[in-house]
């Protein structure tokens, strides 16, 4: 399917690549979501709706950043996502970019969880405790420390 964007213009993403949210997303309108890569070396990438062109937030895998992170995903998220072993589950943290790089967070506290098999997913609130929701993003790794290529997120489209 293509889907417009007013920050990549057209992309092409593949029906059997769509993520639902069918809770949706806090603060944002849509369920239906793809993982879009702007270059392929970048640790970013974009949760573009589907449903609505202006509609994109940067994210990443915590662990290209913080590699002890952990996440334990409640009981009763794990069954509703139908997840029965970690295996089974991307993790993505929503990125709040600014103009200066340094002043870049992370939300440690509400990851995003994908089913990988069903592409469903929802935003958690991280069983572990002590993680904010404004992490700063380089406080261990600086950005050109950052191996892009171990992500194991399979982003579905590309940009531009």
């Amino acid at each position: 399917m293509q889907i417009e964007s007013t920050r990549f213009g057209t992309i092409e993403v593949r029906d059997d690549a769509v993520l639902e949210f069918p809770n949706g997303l806090p603060g944002l309108m849509g369920q239906k979501w793809a993982f879009v890569a702007s270059s392929d070396d970048s640790p970013f990438f974009w949760l573009h709706s589907v449903e609505d062109a202006a509609t994109a937030v940067p994210v990443t895998s915590p662990w290209l950043f913080f590699s002890d992170y952990e996440v334990r995903v409640p009981d009763d998220e794990a069954k509703r996502l139908d997840l029965s072993s970690p295996a089974d589950a991307y993790i993505v943290c929503v990125v709040r970019a600014t103009e200066n790089l340094a002043d870049f967070t992370i939300n440690l506290a509400g990851p995003l969880v994908i089913n990988a098999g069903s592409r469903v997913g929802r935003q958690i609130l991280n069983d572990v405790g002590g993680y904010s929701v404004r992490h700063p993003l380089f406080s261990e790794v600086e950005l050109n420390e950052v191996d892009a290529t171990r992500s194991a997120v399979p982003v579905t489209a590309a940009a531009g």
